[in-house]
């Protein structure tokens, strides 16, 4: 019989079954949850002993999942270990502050070794969470000058617009990059 129950909550099928795959065994009982309505209500019926959360989830967010965690906890006076997951890190940061202290985050895609790592991490980060404590608290908002408040921008959000520029243009060339292989593999396979 399975020791630890695992509930992943993520709307990928491939990571799902990956989480699955990687993990011992015979150690885990591993429920899955396709959006995070579902994995809300696993999470208060099933009481996993460790949650993995995709940060995008139709239906229920990963960020308003990891919200109600924040209230289950506090009732509880416990923290479920918690492994958050995204594609894009800064999604997560831009939501919920940095250094993550009381869960883990790991970014897709991700390797056995990166999962256990994070999973181990995420028990001992949890052991240290305490109810009367804030718990990974939201990024606190920047105060606004007088420009700010006239509907003007500052010089952070005008950093930050840059940076997400810049993530978009890699984006876009690491796709125009992969649709490059696909007509190549096209005109290969017409040949």
């Amino acid at each position: 019989m399975a020791s630890h129950k695992i509930l992943v909550i993520d709307d990928s099928k491939v990571i799902q079954r990956m989480v699955r795959e990687m993990l011992p065994a015979g150690n885990f009982d591993v429920l899955e949850a396709k959006d995070g309505e579902q994995g809300l209500k696993l999470i208060r019926e099933a009481h996993p002993n460790l949650i993995m959360l995709d940060f995008l989830l139709p239906k229920v967010s990963g960020w308003e999942v990891f919200q109600q965690l924040q209230k289950i906890s506090n009732a509880e006076g416990k923290m479920t270990p918690l492994v958050l997951m995204s594609g894009r890190k800064e999604e997560v940061a831009e939501k919920i502050a940095e250094p993550f202290e009381y869960f883990e985050f790991i970014e897709k895609p991700f390797d056995k070794k990166s999962l256990i790592d994070a999973i181990k991490s995420a028990m001992a980060k949890a052991k240290k969470w305490k109810p009367s404590g804030k718990a990974a608290a939201p990024a606190a908002a920047p105060k606004t000058s007088a420009p700010e408040a006239q509907g003007g921008a500052s010089a952070a959000e005008i950093q930050a617009l840059k940076q997400q520029i810049a993530k978009m243009q890699a984006e876009m060339n690491a796709m125009k990059k992969q649709m490059g292989q696909i007509v190549n593999l096209i005109k290969t396979k017409l040949k």
